[in-house]
């Protein structure tokens, strides 16, 4: 009786356990036909960059945001309006100049003349895809208006919180080889960008199609919402719960470990970077159909994730453009670190 017992319970664990499983996959397949149809649709605009479009997608359904660091005509701001283009979403863009004063992205309060009372205008920052076009254009003072915001999604004016509709990205541009006129991003402001990635010049038989694509109009023009912004949070919430094995957690820490004690460092990654790797991974492994990560999605991200929060010592500077050097040494460091079978 007593075994008669134990086995129903068993089974019926185990049916419920399976029953788990099937339901996790089919959300899985759900989450990837969401993702496919977004990156189809940006990549009718972003030719031959898959992996870009790709990981532009991870940083939005992670809850990050996206800097893209490149040089001048490869796409940097295309691929933002792509973006807010294929959302039903909100969008503005902020043309970043050395005259923006932060007001000019938050807001303001404005006397009323009629009900004698202050007004509250909200700024560009209140949409939920914001563009900061050639962020480094900017002064130090306005540049840092971004950071309540990207932080923790609201902005506090005159004493006053006000939150930001979610879902909310930042994604910001700049230009790493013109440094006339352009006021370097702080550590602070570059710790809040979940990802850094580059496009690159597309390979020929990609640009020609673009040619023929733009013969007479824009593509641009043509693309329309596949996604709202109901389904991005619910994504977002998908991505928290893909499970991450404590090896991988274990992993993860190692490479954190050695950028903090290596002398080659003298900034290595700071906390909210490992939550960013930690959720980028997660993100990832549900673009690829899995409910679990794996090994691979922690290689494949560590350098956008970690790349650009690190600063090289200047004993080992090299000819190399800071960005490129931190991404040496980060390559180096991942032979150190041995991977979990």
């Amino acid at each position: 009786m007593v075994f008669e017992l134990i086995n129903r319970h068993r089974e019926d664990f185990m049916g419920r356990l399976q029953a788990a499983d099937r339901e996790a996959e089919s959300t899985a397949r759900a989450a990837v036909r969401k993702v496919d149809g977004l990156q189809a649709a940006i990549e009718q605009v972003i030719k031959g960059k898959p992996e870009a479009v790709r990981l532009a997608i991870v940083t939005l359904i992670a809850g990050g945001h996206l800097l893209v660091e490149d040089v001048p005509g490869v796409g940097k701001t295309t691929l933002a309006h792509a973006l807010a283009r294929a959302l039903d979403c909100t969008f503005q863009r902020i043309q970043f100049t050395s005259d923006l004063l932060p007001s000019d992205v938050l807001g303001l309060s404005v006397f009323n003349q009629h009900t004698a009372v202050f007004d509250w205008k909200p700024g560009p920052i209140f949409a939920n895809v914001v563009l900061a076009d050639e962020i480094n254009r900017t002064t130090p003072k306005t540049q840092s208006a971004l950071l309540e915001a990207m932080a923790e999604g609201h902005v506090t004016v005159e004493g006053r919180t006000h939150p930001l509709p979610p879902p909310f990205i930042v994604v910001a541009t700049q230009n790493p080889i013109e440094h006339h006129g352009t006021y370097p991003l702080p550590e602070s402001q570059l710790d809040r960008f979940m990802l850094r990635l580059r496009i690159g010049y597309p390979g020929v038989e990609d640009e020609r199609e673009i040619l023929r694509d733009r013969e007479r109009a824009n593509p641009l023009n043509e693309l329309r919402p596949v996604m709202s912004g109901a389904d991005i949070l619910e994504l977002q919430q998908q991505v928290a719960e893909v499970s991450v094995d404590d090896a991988l957690v274990d992993y993860l820490m190692r490479i954190v470990t050695a950028t903090r004690e290596t002398e080659m460092l003298d900034l290595g990654v700071s906390p909210r970077g490992t939550l960013a790797l930690f959720r980028a991974a997660q993100a990832l492994a549900l673009t690829e159909e899995r409910a679990y990560c794996v090994p691979d999605d922690i290689k494949r991200l560590v350098l956008p994730v970690f790349a650009h929060r690190l600063l090289v010592s200047s004993r080992f500077s090299s000819s190399l453009r800071r960005s490129e050097e931190a991404e040496a040494v980060l390559s180096e460091i991942m032979k150190t670190v041995s991977v979990p079978l």
